[in-house]
């Protein structure tokens, strides 16, 4: 007998793999706090400090198909929300305790993403000791483009890494310049959680994070990776 449930249950949420008819299926959103060295300085931080991570929810996504321009709406309660472009990995296959060694066996591609933040709540919440979620997981705090897979996707964990605002440059680095590389990251998030098939990872944002307004267009683009484009509303 098929189960009944109180409600339709929501579609299973996916992003499109570049160059090909199957998508990829979302399980759960990691991202790294403050993994490039000059974006940690930027926000009164110095030094390799342990990664540490949060969550957003799969609805944080905004997923833009390659040239098109994705729409997300500026959230309520804030009145500076802040860019950060980011490298974002896709876990192909699952595990826990990964050696950082092993840890590319797991990747499924990389695509390039947004993580949104609605700073002045997050500054908020960190002068409370409180958690960030009113920050960093609201809806639509997640932008992200196409998945290359890694054989298609070159050398995407030394690639320049570049977000523009209305044409004009506001980050600027290499994923090179990660604190915790893709490989240490995946290391150390799955000694806490146990990954599965399906999760994605924003890897950290460069320096130069800044507020945008409604009527703003966000280019962000890791070389080799399809340009992700996205209009405030």
């Amino acid at each position: 007998m098929a189960s009944e449930f109180v409600f339709a249950p929501p579609a299973t949420v996916s992003v499109p793999v570049a160059g090909q008819p199957a998508r990829f299926p979302v399980h759960r959103i990691y991202c790294v706090g403050r993994n490039y060295e000059d974006h940690a300085k930027e926000m009164g931080f110095t030094g390799r400090e342990p990664p540490f991570f949060f969550m957003k929810p799969t609805d944080a996504l905004v997923v833009v198909d390659e040239g098109q321009t994705g729409t997300m709406a500026y959230p309520s309660l804030t009145k500076n929300l802040h860019h950060e472009i980011e490298l974002v990995v896709a876990i192909g296959t699952g595990g826990k305790n990964i050696k950082a060694a092993d840890a590319h066996k797991h990747i499924y591609g990389y695509a390039v993403g947004l993580d949104m933040t609605r700073r002045d709540l997050q500054g908020e919440m960190k002068k409370q000791g409180r958690p960030w979620d009113i920050g960093k997981g609201f809806e639509q705090s997640a932008p992200i483009g196409p998945i290359v897979p890694v054989a298609q996707a070159g050398d995407a964990e030394n690639a320049e890494i570049s977000l523009q605002v209305n044409g004009t440059d506001r980050q600027r680095s290499t994923v090179s310049k990660l604190i915790w590389n893709v490989a240490e990251t995946i290391e150390h998030l799955s000694a806490a959680w146990e990954l599965q098939p399906g999760d994605l990872i924003y890897s950290g944002t460069p320096e130069g994070v800044a507020a945008v307004v409604s009527g703003d267009t966000l280019v962000g683009a890791v070389a080799g990776l399809p340009t992700l484009t996205v209009k405030i509303a």
